[in-house]
C-alpha cells in the first residue's frame, strides 16, 4: 500500500509535528543517541525473527515494520534538525553507487562466463 508521499512530504509532516512543541528537535548528539537506540530495537526484532535469540515469553511482540518506521522517523528528525534535504542526500548516494560502485556487484542480467 502506498500513499504517494515523497520524502519532502515526509520531512514536512515530521516538521509540522515537531514544530508544535516548545522543545523542538533534539540536539545532534541526542539525535544520534536516539538513532542508536532505535537501531538496537530493530536489531533485537530481526534477531528475534531471523536469529538464534528468541524473545522470552514475557517480552512483548513488536513488528520489524514498526521498528523501521521508528528509525525512519528519527532519521527524518535528524535531517530536519540539520536542514538536510533527504531527497538530495539520496540522489547523491545513488549517484555514488551508480558511478564509483557500478561494477562492484554481479548484475542479474550478466551471464556468468566460466
Amino acid at each position: 500500500m502506498t500513499n504517494g508521499k515523497t520524502m519532502k512530504d515526509l520531512q514536512a509532516e515530521v516538521d509540522t509535528y515537531i514544530s508544535q512543541f516548545k522543545e523542538g528537535y533534539f540536539s545532534p548528539l541526542a539525535m544520534l543517541a536516539r538513532l542508536t537506540e532505535e537501531l538496537g530495537e530493530l536489531a533485537r526484532e530481526v534477531n528475534h525473527f531471523y536469529g538464534e535469540k528468541p524473545k522470552k515469553s514475557t517480552e512483548t511482540e513488536k513488528a520489524i515494520e514498526e521498528e523501521l518506521g521508528d528509525l525512519l522517523f528519527v532519521i527524518i528528525c535528524f535531517a530536519n534538525s540539520l536542514n538536510i534535504d533527504l531527497e538530495e542526500a539520496h540522489d547523491y548516494v545513488m549517484n555514488k553507487f551508480n558511478t564509483r560502485d557500478k561494477n562492484r556487484w554481479t548484475r542479474i542480467d550478466q551471464e556468468s562466463v566460466e
